[in-house]
């Protein structure tokens, strides 16, 4: 019946008006967010929202153009310093949300230990 149904709209041109036609489509990997966090992800995300860790990158490539194309000693002394404490937050904000720490991770850990320890 679904196969019917697409048919009849590929014969009606219900398709031909669809936006990204003709663009390969974005599929989003959520692998690395945890399975219980995925569906909030995914609302802050179509909010426009950007996790602190994204942001912070985002920066960081930002401000590396910057060096790059800046002539002023003074700017890029202060763009450098800038980019290291940004530098150092993303760090610490991949350490602090690193694997080992998860939720998820911490609760399949426990599964293969009580499998072990039969």
């Amino acid at each position: 019946m679904a196969e019917e149904k697409i048919q009849a709209g590929l014969r009606d041109g219900v398709f031909e008006n669809l936006p990204g036609k003709g663009k390969p489509q974005q599929f989003e990997d959520l692998s690395g967010v945890p399975e219980d966090l995925r569906v909030s992800y995914k609302v802050l995300k179509n909010a426009g929202y950007l996790p602190e860790e994204l942001q912070i990158r985002k920066d960081m490539v930002t401000l590396n153009d910057l060096i790059r194309c800046c002539d002023d000693d003074h700017e890029l002394s202060r763009l450098t310093s800038e980019l290291k404490i940004k530098r150092l937050r993303f760090n610490q904000l991949i350490e602090k949300r690193s694997i080992q720490k998860s939720r998820s991770f911490r609760d399949y850990r426990d599964k293969i230990f009580s499998r072990l320890h039969m």
